[in-house]
Formats: structure tokens, C-alpha cells, sequence
């Protein structure tokens, strides 16, 4: 957490903040989230309640007056019409007023149920604005191949290994980005350090084992800083890759193979692994959900989906699918 972002805060906001990141877990960029929508939050209160100056940009509305007296007179219908405000005057979408929910709930349950600052949880019955569910935009099994086929150049061995690694493994950017050579283990798996710093161990299939053992046979050892040589993927300044770096990898060979303006991305790829496991190999979606590092089952859940092709056998397979009407 940003220590200015930190100094900004009333004290029973820090509070929370900081238990989020240092016992909870929480990435850094997770609290700042939380930070930016309780200051919108506290703003727009401070402003119905007319303890600011109403001809101050609304940006401009200092918090650092909100105490437990404030909040302890928050009702629902507040957080209901916060809602309808973040709607109506900043144009927010679906989503992100669930995400704005989501942080009020965690934050009144932190100061109800955590530390017993307050009797009543105003947000324990507020709903959260329904967010319609998109398929994941994923390459098909032959887009994947073509994908991999198209690798080529200077760093072959490289990128063949990080474009293997998204497209098996379905690994978030950040995760690939800091891998370690120490995180390859000789019994075939890999410590994966995903959101939180949450530790998972993932085991290397034989063409994620091939393609590590041939890139590590050309990877550079000279000429790396002291504090990067033990990053797994090396750039061609002999520093660890980065995350600009990898998607613009991603995003050459992407174009090379005929996938370029489609909409794909180095997460697309994350998507591609887990939809290709479920529609391919008959993994169980709890599986499925500790292979991708997920939180919830239900964050998974959205894989469940089938594909077009699957859905024509499936009606195709109906016992009734050849009958002719009697003539």
C-alpha cells in the first residue's frame, strides 16, 4: 500500500486497510481498491449530510474528518442511494457498483464481526447489483496450436516457453512474470505466487517440462544484476521480464498467426488453458479451480460453459433427433 495513499486516510480507514494487506493478505493494488471506493463512499456521505462545502469538486471533498460516530450512523437506505448516485451521477456500470458493494460489506463486517467497533452491520442484507455473466473469450484447441507453431526469432526458446506455460498451466500475467528457477522442482512441478502472495503448486505436463529444459539451455547467465538472477525469464536487456514485455510477445505472435485484433490478450490465454482442460481433458471444476489459484469455486464456475460444437452433438444425441413425421 502506497504510503500516501496511507496518510490520506481517517484512522479507522487506515486501520482496515492495513489489516487487509498484512493479515488478510490482500495485493496491494486490492486495498487501493478498497481505499478509492470508500473515499467515493464517504464523500457522497459527507456531502447528503452537508458536512462539506457543497461548491467543492466532488474529488475534492476531504474525509479525514469521517470518525466511528459517522459511520455508526450509516443505514442501508444510505448505501442503496450511494449505489444509485455512483449509477446515475458518475456513470458507473454493473460491475463495478458490485465491486463498490463488495467493498462496503467486507469493510462494515470488518468493523461488526473484526474489531467490534459497531453493533449493527448496515451492509449485512445489501444486495449487489446483478452482473451478467460473459463467456470467457478463449483460442480453440486449433487457434492454440497455430499460436505455438507461429514462435520463431532470436528468443524462440523463450517465448515458445512462456506462450507453453500461459496455454497449460493458465497462469496470470504476474505470476509468470516473477517465477524463479528455484520454483522448478526436479519431481515435474512449479511454485506459483499468485494474488495475496498465495503459494500453489502446479504440476508441469511434458510439454511445459520440454519447453523450461530447452529454454534454460540457451538462457542467459552473464550480465544479469545480482538481484535478478534467479528470475526465471530473462529479458534482451538481461533483466527479469515484464509484464509490458510479455504481452507485447503475446501480442506479436498473436498477429503472426492470423489471432491479432480479435481480442485476445495474455489473459485470453488464461482463459484458453482452463476451457480447454474442462472441454478436453474432463477435469473437475474443484480441480480445475486450485490449478488457476482461485479464491472461490464460483469464480471457476464460469468454465462450466460448453462449446458450440458440444451443444449440436448433445441435441444430436437426443433418441428422437431422426424422426420423420408419419405420411
Amino acid at each position: 500500500m502506497k504510503l500516501e495513499v496511507l496518510q490520506s486516510c481517517p484512522p479507522i480507514i487506515r486501520d482496515f486497510l492495513t489489516y487487509n494487506e498484512t493479515i488478510k493478505g490482500k495485493s496491494s493494488r486490492s486495498v487501493e481498491g478498497y481505499f478509492i471506493d470508500l473515499q467515493t463512499f464517504f464523500r457522497y456521505l459527507l456531502l447528503i449530510r452537508g458536512k462539506t462545502d457543497k461548491t467543492k469538486e466532488f474529488e475534492e471533498i476531504d474525509i479525514s474528518s469521517v470518525d466511528i460516530e459517522l459511520i455508526k450512523s450509516v443505514t442501508i437506505s444510505d448505501l442503496y442511494s450511494f449505489l444509485v448516485f455512483c449509477k446515475n451521477e458518475r456513470g458507473n456500470n454493473t460491475a463495478t457498483r458490485a465491486r463498490k458493494t463488495s467493498t462496503l460489506r467486507i469493510f462494515f463486517k470488518y468493523l461488526s464481526s473484526q474489531t467490534h467497533q459497531i453493533e449493527n452491520n448496515p451492509a449485512l442484507m445489501l444486495e449487489s447489483p446483478k452482473v451478467k455473466q460473459s463467456l470467457p473469450k478463449h483460442l480453440t484447441l486449433e487457434d492454440s496450436l497455430e499460436l505455438l507453431n507461429s514462435v520463431d526469432g532470436p528468443n524462440k526458446q523463450r517465448d515458445y516457453c512462456i506462450l507453453t506455460l500461459f496455454l497449460n498451466c493458465g497462469l496470470r500475467l504476474a505470476e509468470l512474470c516473477s517465477l524463479n528457477l528455484q520454483d522448478i522442482s526436479s519431481d515435474g512441478t512449479i511454485t506459483v505466487t499468485g494474488k495475496g502472495n498465495k503459494e500453489r503448486m502446479v504440476y508441469l505436463n511434458t510439454a511445459c517440462k520440454t519447453a523450461i529444459e530447452e529454454y534454460l539451455a540457451v538462457r542467459p547467465n552473464d550480465g544479469i544484476p545480482i538481484t535478478e538472477r534467479n528470475a526465471l525469464f530473462i529479458s534482451r536487456n538481461h533483466r527479469r521480464i515484464s509484464p509490458k514485455t510479455v504481452q507485447h510477445i503475446v501480442k506479436t505472435y498473436l498477429a503472426k498467426s492470423g489471432l491479432g485484433d480479435m481480442g485476445y490478450s495474455t489473459h485470453k490465454l488464461r482463459h484458453t488453458a482452463a476451457t480447454l482442460m474442462y472441454q478436453h481433458g474432463d477435469v473437475d471444476i474443484r480441480v480445475l479451480k486450485d490449478i488457476l489459484g482461485h479464491a472461490n469455486l464460483g469464480t471457476t464456475q464460469i468454465y462450466t460453459h460448453v462449446s458450440d460444437k458440444q451443444i449440436k452433438q448433445a441435441v444430436d444425441s437426443n433418441p428422437l433427433s431422426n424422426v420423420k413425421a408419419k405420411k
